[in-house]
């Protein structure tokens, strides 16, 4: 069995999370399941690096700005890679470079077009743990491009549309899909599933749950998503 797992920013935030995140993945990797996990930057790393990059030159190019922010998602991917070591798990991290993923040359909001080499695969039949850089990946031209803002569940529905993955999950801070937020609403309804249509709909209407274009690829590929807390793990919403 080969799943996908997503862990956002705020399940990642401190030492504590990544604990978590990581005695989930070592359960499944003793399982013999094939885990590969795609991850965000910690919590408001990203907000941390542009505001950084701001103060240095607040009209830099696109290019550069690609490059400097794909390392917040590098860092977590090594400090999960390192966590899931202490459990006794062989784990490996990939940049999206590394991993294969294939972009346009849109920087700043680049769209997957392909995974373009067996890294991924090779590492698997290690019987390695692969966890992946999100939000970004490499064009032609040889240049890191990052995917724009929540890119990295786009990151984990095409990995898990490409490698042929048995199921996608998406962890986050809620529980599941809402039709409003939950945070600001104590009478909003969770979805137990919700259609590809229904979920863009809610995007649209300024739901931040997922990114719009992993909704569109998993739809494309006829891929279920199954969005759920890192908090519990318990079962949260199937999107398809």
């Amino acid at each position: 069995m080969r799943i996908v797992q997503k862990y956002g920013g705020s399940s990642l935030c401190n030492a504590e999370r990544l604990q978590a995140a990581a005695q989930r993945v070592s359960k499944l990797a003793r399982q013999g399941v094939q885990v590969i996990v795609v991850v965000s930057a910690q919590g408001d790393t990203t907000d941390e690096l542009i505001e950084k990059a701001r103060q240095v030159n607040p009209q830099g190019s696109a290019r550069e700005m690609d490059a400097y922010l794909a390392a917040g998602e590098q860092l977590s991917a090594s400090l999960l890679s390192m966590t899931l070591e202490t459990l006794g798990v062989c784990a490996v991290s990939l940049c999206g470079w590394q991993a294969g993923i294939l972009t346009d040359a849109v920087y700043g909001n680049a769209r997957i077009l392909e995974l373009c080499n067996d890294r991924i695969l090779t590492e698997l039949e290690k019987r390695n743990v692969v966890v992946v850089a999100g939000f970004q990946g490499i064009n032609r031209h040889g240049d890191i491009t990052t995917l724009g803002r929540g890119g990295s569940d786009t990151t984990a529905v095409a990995l898990a549309a490409f490698l042929r993955a048995d199921l996608c999950q998406i962890f986050t801070d809620v529980d599941g899909i809402y039709d409003r937020d939950p945070r600001r609403y104590p009478d909003a309804q969770r979805f137990s599933e919700i259609s590809y249509e229904e979920m863009l709909g809610l995007i649209q209407n300024g739901a931040q749950v997922l990114h719009d274009r992993s909704v569109e690829m998993a739809r494309a590929y006829n891929l279920k998503i199954e969005v759920l807390s890192s908090m519990t793990g318990a079962p949260g919403t199937i999107v398809g």
